[in-house]
């Protein structure tokens, strides 16, 4: 396996991480409060960045993906690649490609998604009924991917159902969905189908969006924490006692190391995964084993950020303290780390992985 970037990923990611950097500052997520910044998805979008998504792969979302988790920038970038770009990308029908990958490129179709699977019922005609209580970038998105409880995919529009804002952990723009026979339009052509063959045909767009979205917010989870390591190590190597910079002191640089080795494991498990999913290969448990790696020792890292910064990251308005909000919310999100193992263990056991 090579994860080297191609020429076409590495420019999109040296892209970004100019954009983030001059746009995504602590003084403009201070002003943003808890809602996304509508500037800075505007300058993604108009430098083609999430349309780029299309032709560089996962593994160049993870790396694009990386540079937002370094800044915290508060966009759906991630739900609307993953959610819409490549799900439909991905299992769409052609004539949805052809109407959606378009403007969800640009920008004016912004779509989130309500995975993994809620208690979304479908009546005969297609309209759907459950609620969803947290749909992160909810307030954001014009559309809602929404599994149902057999697994079917269903594009809904925002505007033809109830979203109530929530507030999270991190500032994510998340919302609670209701739905009460609203009409939703199925991914893919499953209608051509028969039977066994819808449902199959179901089940495997279902892993794959679920896969897809574990590697990527794992990619973001990566960013956070290098973010976080990059805040403690500028810390510790000006912040002086007794004359000496806390950063000579060998539980600094142990608890420092711990937290990089992490990142770094975050970094390739997530890279693995995309690249297989690039290649074509079976990749559900590489994912999975992604996410593990995300979600605990993610938790891992952004405590350590804080905790290396003292009183310092004890304070809600220091920069640090975002990182650690957005790191708790991806465990969160992910699935805790014993949740995600038992699924991994379970496709192991029953010989439903992948090589």
């Amino acid at each position: 396996m090579d994860f080297t970037p191609t020429e076409e990923q590495a420019a999109a990611r040296d892209l970004a991480a100019r954009i983030f950097g001059d746009l995504s500052t602590h003084e403009r997520l201070t002003a943003a409060g808890t809602g996304s910044d509508a500037e800075l998805w505007k300058a993604l979008c108009e430098a083609g960045l999430p349309a780029a998504v299309e032709d560089i792969g996962l593994l160049g979302l993870v790396l694009l993906l990386e540079e937002q988790g370094r800044t915290t920038a508060q966009v759906p970038f991630a739900a609307s690649c993953v959610y819409g770009l490549l799900a439909v990308s991905a299992h769409g029908s052609p004539e949805q490609r052809e109407r959606l990958l378009p403007a969800i490129g640009d920008g004016t179709v912004v779509v989130t998604g309500a995975l993994p699977e809620a208690s979304v019922r479908v009546g005969g005609s297609g309209e759907l009924s459950g609620v969803v209580p947290v749909v992160p970038w909810l307030r954001d998105a014009t559309h809602v991917l929404v599994a149902d409880d057999e697994h079917g995919l269903w594009l809904v529009r925002t505007v033809d159902a109830r979203c109530d804002p929530v507030e999270l952990t991190a500032p994510w723009s998340a919302g609670r969905l209701t739905l009460d026979g609203t009409p939703g339009e199925q991914l893919g052509e499953r209608e051509r189908l028969g039977g066994s063959d819808a449902e199959v045909a179901g089940q495997e767009a279902y892993d794959d969006v679920l896969a897809t979205a574990r590697t990527a917010f794992a990619g973001l989870q990566a960013g956070v924490c290098a973010g976080s390591v990059a805040r403690a190590v500028d810390h510790t190597n000006t912040r002086e006692q007794f004359g000496r910079p806390l950063a000579t002191k060998q539980a600094v640089q142990l608890r420092a190391a711990d937290a990089y080795m992490d990142t770094e494991a975050i970094r390739v498990t997530a890279y693995e995964a995309a690249w297989r999913r690039d290649e074509g290969l079976d990749y559900v448990t590489h994912a999975l084993t992604a996410a593990w790696w995300a979600s605990e020792a993610g938790q891992r890292v952004v405590h350590a950020g804080q905790h290396l910064h003292g009183g310092m990251g004890a304070d809600l308005d220091h920069p640090v303290h975002r990182h650690f909000l957005w790191g708790r919310q991806l465990d969160a999100y992910l699935g805790c780390g014993s949740e995600v193992l038992q699924e991994l263990g379970a496709l192991i056991v029953h010989g439903e992985g992948d090589a």
